[in-house]
């Protein structure tokens, strides 16, 4: 998750989640995700980036959400299949990228390697 320049990567704690939060709050960042698959003596690459764009927060919903102890395990501090969700204002790019794994990019290197996903 990138952010005017900078990864964000999990939060550590909930201050950190907070101000995480408080930053991406009513404005847009790019999710980017990679996969990669290695059969036989091939590698095959892929990346995905997708725009997301929250909505303005309250703090008092950041409090919320952080209490809920989900944004501990995500990047950026938010999970977008989760509680989230509702956060989400507008997404350009793949929702399963942002989850984690994007599935058309990963189903594309399947099927380079042989194993078309049908």
């Amino acid at each position: 998750m990138i952010l005017d320049g900078e990864v964000f990567g999990k939060p550590a704690d909930e201050r950190a989640a907070k101000a995480m939060l408080a930053r991406l709050s009513g404005r847009t960042h790019e999710v980017v995700t990679a996969v990669a698959l290695r059969w036989q003596d091939d590698t095959h690459f892929a990346m995905s980036t997708s725009k997301v764009t929250l909505a303005p927060l309250t703090k008092s919903a950041i409090a919320a959400y952080v209490a809920s102890g989900e944004p501990f395990d995500k990047a950026g501090g938010y999970g977008i299949q989760g509680r989230a969700a509702a956060f989400v204002t507008r997404l350009d790019g793949s929702y399963s990228g942002v989850m984690g794994l994007p599935l058309a990019e990963t189903a594309a290197l399947l099927a380079r390697a042989g194993f078309p996903v049908p």
